[in-house]
């Protein structure tokens, strides 16, 4: 890996952008990497929770490194899409965001493909695109609009307006904002409350969200959670056993993480 680190820990992917000389804009080969990577965290059943950062203090990512893409051209995406995240519809597993800085066009797009999203202070965020004569087709504009409705979006994308990690807990994509020093341990702490709960639950709550979403209404996601490939593996697990039963002879439960 030349573009990125990666490091395992405690059930715990961290993957940190390291290009902070060009705030780490993604480059051909971070996409690369960073398609890798992820799918190593996907298929390691032993990996809970992934964590997606910058390096430096000064940015998450500052999207796409146009430098890089003038003088190479456009080289393609990997098989999951931009960063090899926002087309990775499949992935179960949490996803945060710990955004350490600037989040900027194809950087606030990776941000709003995770989860959830942890902000410092001196984060900021924006789709400015249309400055570069550019549109933001990471998924931004769809996710953005779908994340704190239409008219704060379209505000937002039209102007090429950037934010504040305060107001982008005010509008609601991010879900916490700390001071730059206390990032790492309020990630820490959302990823062991996380940690806390039955690996099978925590991806079909996760799909069936999702799915439920692109459902025509609250009785129609309902009636069709049970075909939900995560929701049904959690039926036939151990975890869903494991759990009333710790409960009933009051002890901590030892999650499995499989089907039986």
């Amino acid at each position: 890996m030349n573009t990125i680190s990666v490091s395992v820990s405690d059930y715990i992917t961290t993957i940190t952008l390291d290009r902070p000389e060009v705030m780490n804009a993604i480059n051909h080969d971070m996409q690369h990497e960073l398609q890798s990577a992820f799918d190593d965290f996907a298929q390691d059943p032993d990996q809970q929770v992934c964590v997606v950062t910058g390096s430096g203090d000064k940015a998450f990512c500052a999207g796409s490194d146009l430098k890089a893409a003038v003088a190479d051209g456009h080289q393609g995406y990997p098989a999951n899409g931009y960063a090899g995240l926002i087309e990775r519809f499949d992935l179960d597993k949490p996803v945060i965001a710990a955004v350490n800085g600037l989040a900027l066009g194809g950087g606030f797009e990776v941000a709003l493909a995770c989860d959830i999203i942890i902000a410092s202070e001196n984060a900021s965020f924006g789709l400015p695109e249309p400055l570069v004569g550019a549109v933001a087709l990471g998924g931004g504009l769809h996710r953005l609009a779908r994340q704190i409705g239409l008219k704060q979006a379209m505000g937002l994308v039209l102007t090429s307006r950037r934010v504040s990690a305060a107001e982008g807990l005010r509008l609601g994509f991010v879900n916490a904002v700390v001071p730059a020093a206390d990032l790492q341990s309020e990630v820490s702490r959302w990823c062991a409350d996380i940690l806390r709960g039955s690996p099978m639950s925590i991806r079909a709550s996760k799909q069936t969200i999702l799915r439920g979403l692109e459902e025509s209404g609250v009785a129609a996601a309902m009636a069709n959670q049970g075909d939900y490939p995560a929701f049904a593996a959690w039926k036939d697990s151990e975890d869903a056993q494991e759990g009333p039963r710790a409960f009933a002879e009051k002890r901590a439960p030892r999650w499995k993480g499989r089907q039986e």
